[in-house]
Order: structure tokens, then sequence, then C-alpha cells
């Protein structure tokens, strides 16, 4: 199989929310955030989304019931964000395209920015590519480390960087693009040697790098995609901000 394939990382759960619902089902603006997440990819021409389910899956898969071009990946149990898309592997085997790897937390996700994310990738052929951005204030962000040629040299993130490295102001958003089977070398290869015991996807680039493949950071995201949403504070925020955008739409049109 070719062509686009997206994995949606929807397993979490939203206690920090206040919430008993997987944390994508936490409604924004009356509508569970997963849905936007999921518009902006169909309007990205998306040919194959996997959405990968956790806490509380049968209510996800419900809430997905009617959206025909969804496939469904089951999480068990929460060893980190590497191990949830390994759950994909067999779906995946055999797809020689492009995989787009994002949270499904991310009501902010633009469709332009997975368009721009998709031609630097077409344009530049690497084994996997990151979508970042600058952020003004990146802490608790991994930041992006490159080399004296100003490529890719990796991400640190915020509680192992230096202080110098937390001057850094581009930074990680987790939304990765991958070329099929590297992606699926790569998830072959993950550890959980580390403290928590988990498999972090953030691994696979490094691991790729290090067997001599082009790994590219493209600070192609916009600002408002680093709104995320742990408390219902960021869930307000969220919600104002796309009330800006609409209005801004509305004003424009």
């Amino acid at each position: 199989m070719s062509g686009r394939a997206a994995v949606v990382l929807a397993g979490g759960k939203g206690s920090r929310m206040k919430s008993d619902l997987p944390k994508v089902l936490v409604p924004v603006h009356g509508r569970a955030m997963i849905h936007y997440v999921l518009d902006a990819l169909d309007a990205g021409n998306i040919e194959r989304i996997i959405v990968v389910v956790g806490f509380r899956g049968d209510l996800v898969r419900e809430e997905l019931s009617q959206r025909g071009n969804v496939e469904f990946a089951e999480q068990k149990e929460q060893l980190g964000t590497g191990h949830a898309v390994q759950m994909c592997c067999e779906a995946l085997a055999g797809h020689v395209g492009s995989v787009l790897v994002l949270a499904g937390d991310s009501p902010m996700v633009q469709t332009s920015s997975l368009q721009a994310v998709f031609a630097e990738f077409e344009r530049r052929q690497p084994a996997c590519l990151l979508g970042t951005l600058t952020h003004e204030n990146p802490a608790g962000l991994g930041r992006i480390l490159r080399d004296a040629d100003g490529e890719f040299a990796g991400i640190v993130e915020h509680n192992d960087a230096t202080p110098q490295q937390r001057e850094i102001n581009e930074v990680n958003m987790s939304t990765y693009l991958f070329d099929g089977p590297h992606l699926l070398w790569a998830l072959s290869r993950l550890s959980n040697d580390n403290a928590q015991g988990e498999y972090y996807l953030t691994d696979c680039p490094a691991i790729l790098k290090a067997a001599g493949h082009y790994i590219v950071a493209a600070p192609v995201l916009q600002a408002c995609e680093a709104l995320s949403i742990n408390t219902p504070e960021q869930l307000k925020s969220v919600e104002d901000a796309l009330d800006a955008m609409n209005q801004n739409r509305e004003t424009t049109d």
C-alpha cells in the first residue's frame, strides 16, 4: 500500500481534566476534541487513519463509529507513545507510503500545517520529518538540537536540558511524518531502558539518524498549535483561541 496514512494517539486518560472520559473525548465547544484532529486529517487528504485506543477505548470507538475512514488499534497497556505506535505495526505492514503520527488531544492542529509538513517531506525525502515551531515560552517542552550546519541533531527534554539548551525556542510538538518502512524498522529497535520503563516515539528519529538516515526538523507549525489541553484552564484557552480564529475567518470572508 502506498499513499498517506496517519496514526492518531488516543489512548490516554483525562484525569487531569477531572473527567472519567478518555482525554480525546473531553468536549471542546461541545464536541469531542479528537474530531478536530480528524477533520484536519480529512481536509489534508489522508487516505488511511488508524486511531490507537486504550483507556475506555470502547467509548472512543463508539464516538467515531460514523467516521467511515477510521481504523482502530488497541493499546492494552500504557507503555509509552512508541508502544502505542507499535500497536499499528500489523496494520502498517506493507505500507510503503508516508505515515503521519500525531496526538488525538491536539484540537488546534491546522490543515495548512499538515500540508506544509507533507510538502517538506516530499521535497526533502527524509526517513523522518519532525514538525516544529518556535515558542516564546518553551518551558516544559522538548528542544530541537541542530548541528553546525543547521541540520537536526536530536531532541532534549526540558528536564534533561542544560541551561544553554533551555534557551532554545524551537520545540518538538509530537508531529512526526515517517517513511513507512523506516518507521517500522525504528519501532522494532525501540528500548524501554529508561526511568519510566516506557517506549518513546521520540527515540525513533535518533535511532534512524544513528543508522545513517536523513532526519529533518521543519519549523512549519503555527504558534496556535502549541496550545495543549491538560487542565480545565487550558481547555478554556483553546476554546477562546478557536473563537478568535472563527471571528477572524468571518471578518476575512
